[in-house]
């Protein structure tokens, strides 16, 4: 498989790590609008060819496959131009700014009849995996209650930087500058984290959204920090389980870390991902009675990357795909319009 990587900023570095370790797969070219940045970026991965617009690219046409690692607000129009050449994409999340914009790339891909994937990242957490394998085979029976978290202290951490001087995180905490805050920026992966793991739809949503004061007059030079820090959200599943989803940039002592927990009416699942590693437990069977759980071996999965290329390979679509991304993003749509009216939405939405 020939792979074109559109957009080389530090999330393009890891498409190449990954798709370079791939048996069969050749990154023959990288595009982006600023030359210094994909020259630099070809020559550290030995790239041959390089543009500077797709239209050149797709001109040039010499490839497979494409992974689009541009900014979000270009997702849409750059996916569009490739699907209308018939080239399959793995899109960075989310697929799009809004449900509308995901909703016409999935239909289009489908149209089309061309591989379509976005690299929802926590796909490759084995113990989630395993984790919705146990749910599908009624090992906790009936799932009635879900928690999830995403948990990062960036904000209160210099770990990763310092977000008051840094424009790679200063952008994030501005609405003007295109953020829509922890939502936008990791909500998509821990809806994606719960609903899959649970093996369960979202039918509706009630979400709160926080924006903290961070500084004089909430301002840092030209940002304006008003994107949300924190949110919380109860779901109702179409099982009738509910579930409690919250995610926030103040959790000191966690630099970034997903925590689910599933319970149903024989036995529980927890799953926790951190920079340290995965650890997937379960209290089932006679274990329920004295509240023990055991840590359980989840085995290994394919990246993201990985089934991407085998489903270029093979013609056979694979998950998460961008229909899925759209039905997300239809609840993270909603997420804000009931914040905003302080009342919960109906999303019925395909999320796992």
């Amino acid at each position: 498989m020939r792979l074109l990587i559109l957009g080389t900023g530090w999330m393009a570095q890891e498409h190449a790590r990954q798709f370079g370790k791939i048996q069969g797969v050749e990154i023959v070219a990288a595009v982006d609008v600023d030359k210094k940045r994909v020259d630099e970026f070809a020559d550290g991965f030995n790239i041959p060819n390089r543009f500077t617009s797709l239209e050149d690219a797709l001109k040039w046409g010499e490839f497979d496959a494409a992974a689009n690692v541009t900014p979000d607000r270009i997702h849409h129009p750059t996916t569009m131009a490739l699907i209308a050449a018939g080239k399959p994409v793995l899109c960075e999340k989310p697929l799009a700014e809004n449900f509308e914009k995901a909703k016409e790339m999935a239909d289009a891909a489908e149209r089309a009849g061309i591989i379509n994937m976005v690299n929802l990242t926590y796909r490759s957490v084995a113990a989630l995996q395993k984790a919705r394998a146990m749910v599908l085979a009624g090992e906790i029976g009936q799932v009635r209650h879900v928690e999830a978290s995403y948990l990062q202290s960036w904000l209160v951490s210099k770990f990763w930087g310092d977000w008051r001087t840094d424009p790679k995180w200063l952008w994030r905490l501005s609405r003007g500058h295109g953020s829509n805050g922890v939502l936008g920026d990791v909500g998509i992966h821990i809806l994606d984290f719960a609903s899959y793991g649970a093996a369960l739809n979202i039918d509706s949503v009630f979400c709160r959204l926080k924006a903290f004061d961070k500084a004089p007059g909430n301002r840092i030079g030209e940002y304006d920090l008003d994107a949300n820090d924190s949110f919380t959200m109860a779901l109702d599943f179409s099982n009738g389980a509910f579930g409690v989803v919250h995610a926030t940039r103040w959790a000191t002592g966690h630099h970034n870390e997903l925590g689910l927990r599933i319970y149903g009416d024989k036995g529980g699942i927890e799953v926790v991902h951190n920079l340290e590693g995965s650890e997937l437990k379960a209290c089932i069977g006679e274990n329920i009675e004295t509240a023990k759980w055991q840590v359980l071996d989840p085995g290994s999965v394919p990246t993201n990357y990985q089934r991407f290329a085998d489903a270029v390979r093979s013609g056979v679509q694979a998950e998460p795909s961008f229909h899925h991304a759209a039905e997300l993003q239809k609840v993270l749509d909603l997420a804000v319009v009931s914040d905003a009216k302080r009342t919960e939405l109906r999303a019925s939405a395909d999320t796992q």
